[in-house]
């Protein structure tokens, strides 16, 4: 059968094309996408809630345990330095053993991790247990961006991309509420309320460990869901884009890690971090200031997410008709940008405004990561793929050390969380720059089958 691909990063018109292959390529991608989307959104649902319910847990573990906001936001951060260190190792070992059981592995072991936070009793326990979470989760994240490499063509990234990144604006529209609420338990069976907002949702990834063990698929050959002309599609419309990146230059594990266009992505991933878990462990901070309840907290935090969550989905369909992926990267980080630095000017004393200004800043800022990560994956394949794009993660995720931190010895110093704000909008700044320097690389364009 002739098999017609439509541009994998272009905009320009291609040869159509026929009826019967254009219907088994919308029926396979449909089949893909309602398989394997919901196992992963619900898994990074779980990851998010685990990761940054730390900052709901502060409006009342920070006194409880006697904490500054500098320690807080320490051992906020910390989580990085245990996900950098195990990130690269992890996603190799997922390349080799597949992804299904790599997965439910990691799911399992952060979620009992993720309880024990409830135990933290001085600031070097939070840090340790922060540590050790981080180690359990490493290679989640980035392994689900190799794993989408295996099963979608790269026209279909970052829509696929924005889809599951959502679950972390889902995670971040329901979680807030559920923590605020989690909160009041306060003294029930003898715990704080901090203490079971930990142990409640370290519950959801243990049961998504056991989802994932049944229901995942490591690769398109193993899918017996899909009928054979459907593998045999998504097989060789993969196997081709392979080929053709592959001919325009096959990046080895070593040369992947030194190469400076890789590095130059890693540094744009670190700078977004920083803007990014800066300003989630301190939102409900932030928003607790506008002088409203705890519970009402949880509901205007979860406000922007709403908005993210649109947002992300229509900026990756854009990225991909478009195929000028670093413009509409630089395009979300310079809205982030925009939006925190607006805010510093208003201020609390302007809730409605301020709120305005950082639902801008957060749909900017939910947008970056489902059309960034379409840049590194079109210049890399195989091992290469996976040490890469664990690399970019591991070292950009130390931004989200760095991001809380300062924030934390900002407002320590100054006292406000302004000042702390415009500090973090300096990163999105830098990011700009450095995506429009790079510009678009057509060298790293998969042409279709047709055109040649």
């Amino acid at each position: 059968m002739s098999q017609t691909v439509p541009p994998a990063t272009t905009g320009r018109e291609a040869p159509r094309a026929t009826p019967d292959v254009e219907r088994l390529e919308r029926e396979t991608i449909h089949r893909v996408a309602w398989r394997l989307l919901p196992i992963l959104m619900l898994g990074y649902f779980c990851a998010y809630l685990d990761r940054v319910n730390v900052g709901f847990a502060g409006l009342t573990m920070m006194k409880a345990l006697g904490f500054s906001a500098a320690v807080f936001g320490f051992g906020g951060g910390i989580f990085f330095f245990g996900y950098f260190l195990a990130e690269i190792p992890s996603n190799l070992f997922l390349n080799r053993v597949g992804a299904r059981r790599w997965i439910a592995r990691i799911l399992l072991t952060w979620g009992i991790i993720s309880a024990l936070t409830a135990f933290a009793w001085n600031d070097w326990s939070f840090f340790g247990i922060r540590f050790a979470l981080g180690l359990a989760e490493a290679g989640f994240y980035p392994g689900i961006v190799l794993y989408l490499t295996w099963w979608f063509p790269s026209y279909y990234r970052a829509r696929m991309m924005a889809f599951f990144q959502s679950a972390s604006v889902i995670s971040l529209i329901i979680g807030p509420p559920v923590s605020a609420w989690l909160l009041t338990l306060d003294g029930v069976l003898g715990f704080a309320g901090w203490q079971w907002l930990f142990l409640v949702e370290a519950l959801p990834p243990i049961v998504m460990c056991v989802v994932t063990w049944f229901m995942l698929t490591d690769r398109p050959e193993d899918a017996k869901w899909l009928r054979p002309d459907q593998r045999d599609w998504l097989r060789a419309r993969l196997n081709t884009e392979q080929e053709r990146r592959e001919a325009v230059h096959n990046f080895g594990l070593g040369e992947a890690m030194s190469n400076p266009r890789v590095w130059l992505l890693t540094l744009v991933y670190f700078g977004q971090n920083v803007s990014n878990y800066g300003l989630l462990i301190f939102l409900p901070q932030i928003i607790k200031a506008f002088g409203i309840s705890t519970q009402m907290t949880g509901w205007v935090s979860a406000l922007p997410f709403v908005f993210a969550a649109f947002a992300m989905i229509y900026w990756g369909f854009r990225s991909d008709r478009s195929g000028n992926r670093a413009l509409y990267v630089a395009g979300a980080c310079a809205m982030c940008a925009a939006g925190l630095a607006v805010c510093t000017f208003i201020g609390t004393g302007h809730p409605v405004w301020m709120m305005v200004a950082l639902i801008l800043g957060i749909m900017g800022q939910q947008s970056i990561a489902p059309t960034f990560w379409a840049l590194p994956t079109a210049m890399l394949t195989g091992v290469a793929a996976a040490g890469g794009i664990a690399m970019i993660n591991a070292v950009g995720n130390l931004g989200g050390f760095l991001g809380p931190y300062m924030f934390g010895l900002i407002k320590d110093h100054t006292g406000s969380d302004m000042i702390a704000l415009l500090a973090l909008a300096c990163a999105p700044v830098v990011c700009t720059v450095i995506l429009l320097a790079l510009g678009h690389d057509r060298r790293l364009e998969v042409q279709p089958a047709a055109a040649e």
